[in-house]
């Protein structure tokens, strides 16, 4: 895990990495490689190399990444991401027999966002979202909403549910936990959603001014889906 002793997660990764079928594409964030405590390396230790593969940037083309292209345009391909247009994974799970890559967009929210309408190959493949209202464990970094997932929980909630085997989404999350743990006990608070601080008259920092960002955080707190 290359972590320090005192707070080595090892003990809490699998023996051996996980035997699935279905391998990943992680589609990394810039921003993503620089943060500390982030989740992809830990999933990565958990999967086979080929299984989990990492690519780091903002703009993908058919012409730089002939792999990637090839994978976004084959009938087997999935790309996690929610919206209108996104069918529940366990619909198509259930139709699914043979393996399949799964692409996942590891950032933000708004750099995701913004990788997925700015590549018009993240476009092609069948849009998929979790449907899932269990609250994220990454409880040292503020997610936007109660339900909002760091990418190690949505890969292990989307391959135990391709894998047919909800036993993978536990072997995933166990260092995960033990991360939050470590850094709990070492002085870290935990994070509350911004959705949750709103609500609760929590939020502290100056509201901002740009109206788009503002309406936003009305309908955070109005529960409505953004």
């Amino acid at each position: 895990c290359s972590r320090p002793q005192k707070v080595c997660l090892c003990p809490f990764l699998p023996i051996h990495p996980l035997k699935v079928s279905t391998c990943l594409y992680i589609i990394q964030h810039p921003a993503e490689e620089s943060r500390v405590l982030r989740t992809v390396p830990l999933l990565s230790a958990c999967l086979p190399p080929e299984k989990c593969k990492i690519l780091v940037g903002r703009r993908f083309s058919e012409d730089r990444y002939p792999e990637l292209a090839t994978v976004c345009r084959s009938p087997s391909t999935l790309i996690l991401y929610p919206g209108a247009e996104a069918t529940n994974l366990e619909e198509v799970a259930v139709m699914s027999a043979s393996p399949s890559v799964m692409i996942i967009i590891d950032g933000t929210w708004s750099q995701a966002k913004d990788i997925f309408y700015k590549n018009s190959l993240f476009r092609l493949p069948k849009q998929v979202q979790l449907k899932t209202n269990i609250s994220s464990q990454y409880v040292i970094r503020t997610q936007p909403t109660n339900t909002c997932l760091s990418t190690l929980e949505c890969a292990a909630a989307a391959l135990s549910i391709m894998e047919k085997n909800k036993s993978i989404q536990e072997t995933i999350l166990r260092p995960l936990q033990a991360l939050c743990s470590f850094q709990l006990q070492h002085g870290a608070q935990i994070h509350h959603s911004k959705e949750h601080l709103l609500k609760n008259g929590l939020y502290n920092k100056p509201m901002p001014k740009n109206k788009r960002k503002l309406r936003r955080m009305e309908l955070l707190v109005n529960n409505v889906k953004i």
